[in-house]
């Protein structure tokens, strides 16, 4: 038999960042501290003469986009993940005129022969591995939260694609962060594990709550 209490803390619960866990095409993240979205849309009123209020309001187009803070370490905090997890996430296709890190570096085998102009696939475009975040193909972000009571919530980012990348320190920083804005093409809302769409995180509490009178029981 649950504890009166069983009721609120299984009904109502909240989670803190301590408890949410974040993965991007299945690899966890452990180095991600924040993450936020915000949704968009074009709506625009439809005015007729003769009438100061709107008649009715049309739908436009929609947006969807958000932040992510990284803490640094020894290594990139999104690419050196994939790289090490995930490194098909890694390739892209590049023309082989563009300036890359190694050419910069001079490590490369330079730009070639700009009179040389050819049709051929092979001979002006190469795969070649990510070195900015928004070089990466779309991949989905999986945040997952448990608490301490067992309960579990999921919601989904779709479509992620990474736009803008900022970093900075300063010698008063005891830690670095790293700053990524995004796009995505879908969020889903919310919600209680195993409960309909968007519940593929695990379940905490594997059991059945049936309400008797003032309390809950467990099975």
């Amino acid at each position: 038999m649950a504890t009166p209490d069983t009721y609120y803390t299984r009904s109502f619960s909240t989670f803190s960042g301590a408890d949410i866990k974040a993965v991007f095409a299945g690899v966890e993240i452990g180095t991600l501290q924040a993450i936020s979205y915000a949704v968009q849309r074009e709506k625009a009123p439809i005015y007729t003469l003769g009438r100061a209020n709107p008649r009715a309001f049309s739908r436009g187009k929609r947006g969807i986009a958000g932040t992510m803070v990284f803490v640094m370490f020894d290594d990139h905090s999104l690419l050196g993940v994939f790289e090490r997890n995930r490194p098909e996430l890694m390739n892209f296709v590049k023309d082989r005129k563009e300036l890359t890190p190694d050419i910069a570096l001079g490590d490369g085998t330079g730009f070639g022969d700009e009179d040389e102009a050819s049709s051929v696939w092979e001979d002006d475009w190469e795969v070649a591995q990510a070195f900015y975040v928004d070089q990466i193909p779309p991949f989905d972000v999986t945040i997952t939260g448990v608490n301490e009571t067992g309960a579990a919530a999921v919601f989904n980012i779709i479509g992620v694609e990474g736009l803008n990348e900022g970093y900075g320190i300063s010698v008063d920083d005891m830690a670095s962060e790293m700053q990524m804005t995004y796009v995505a093409r879908a969020i889903s809302r919310w919600r209680r594990a195993g409960s309909g769409s968007g519940a593929s995180a695990v379940d905490a509490f594997p059991y059945t709550a049936t309400r008797e009178g003032g309390g809950v029981v467990i099975e």
